[in-house]
């Protein structure tokens, strides 16, 4: 058994080097990333100033693992784009929430608790919706794609099959109404909503910011109104249709790598469960969490298991 065991780390340690070897690049994100779990990992053990701290820091890790991994793999604009339209979508979206009610229900933050703010908005939520949406648009994209996903899509490095790639890319996103493209909105969307299905119970709770009607929620958490969910789907459908145009117009990835992104998303699906089951005290978020996400992460799971079989 402990043989077995040496081998299968010795095998994995060997398989993250010669990633990395392909493109040191891939450092930087990988490295954020792990930041960003350990940064997690202390959230349940942790309570008041420091608790928002570690908030803060887990916002900055996840948005900076999202961006490093979008410049090194897709460029310096379209991470650009991308930060544009969620975060300043995500901003706008919550400026107009807290002052009118719409498109969430009436909500309110928390006041100094999670850093500067601008217009009763926290700086810190526009900038968390890059780092958690960025995992569910990358997964969404590989669930529609035809292409299965194998190592060498992993570890390739970028030269004359990259320029075969991106021809086939180009050919494959000519019609902006296209089934695939239509199909990942849908999974983002859900995807997005799925997330927001551990995002709200564990801040609410933690009294980042209360809503007010706090009765008319899904069975387990109704202090988070159904209007809450019928906002989330609203704006993300907007900001997926707008990274559509922007993955349209901007060059394919230069490198195919998506093992940052999916690592985080699996961490966030399972991780998440698992820390609201059993250390936040919040089972019923857990259970509708893992449930939301898993639209995207089960047949994430299981497409990545049939590729292995395949090979």
């Amino acid at each position: 058994m402990t043989g077995t065991i040496l081998d299968t780390g010795r095998r994995t340690l060997a398989a993250i080097r010669a990633w990395l070897r392909a493109d040191p690049r891939r450092a930087m994100p990988a490295v954020t990333a792990l930041a960003l779990v350990l940064a997690q990992i202390t959230y349940p053990l942790s309570a008041g100033v420091a608790r928002d701290r570690i908030t803060v820091a887990v916002v900055v890790l996840s948005a900076s693992t999202a961006l490093l991994h979008a410049a090194t793999t897709r460029g310096l604009r379209w991470a650009a784009g991308f930060f544009v339209v969620v975060s300043g979508l995500g901003l706008t979206a919550e400026i107009v929430g807290t002052a009118t009610g719409f498109p969430f229900g009436g909500y309110a933050y928390a006041v100094d608790r999670l850093g500067p703010a601008f217009a009763d908005v926290p700086l810190a939520v526009p900038l968390a919706w890059t780092g958690g949406l960025y995992p569910i648009w990358i997964v969404a994209g590989m669930l529609v794609s035809r292409e299965r996903p194998s190592s060498a899509s992993i570890t390739r490095r970028p030269g004359r099959s990259g320029s075969v790639r991106a021809r086939a890319h180009s050919a494959s996103d000519a019609r902006l109404l296209s089934g695939s493209n239509a199909g990942r909105v849908g999974l983002f969307v859900l995807g997005a909503v799925g997330w927001d299905l551990f995002l709200d119970p564990q801040m609410v709770a933690d009294g980042q910011w209360t809503w007010a009607v706090t009765d008319a929620g899904l069975p387990g958490i109704p202090e988070i109104p159904y209007t809450n969910y019928l906002g989330w789907t609203l704006v993300a459908v907007v900001m997926a249709v707008i990274l559509t145009l922007l993955d349209h117009f901007l060059p394919p990835p230069r490198d195919p790598s998506v093992a940052v992104p999916v690592a985080v998303f699996g961490w966030t699906w399972l991780g998440s469960a698992l820390a609201h089951a059993v250390f936040l005290g919040l089972p019923a978020s857990a259970i509708w969490g893992f449930l939301g996400l898993g639209v995207l992460g089960i047949p994430l799971f299981l497409r990545a298991r049939a590729a292995r079989r395949a090979f």
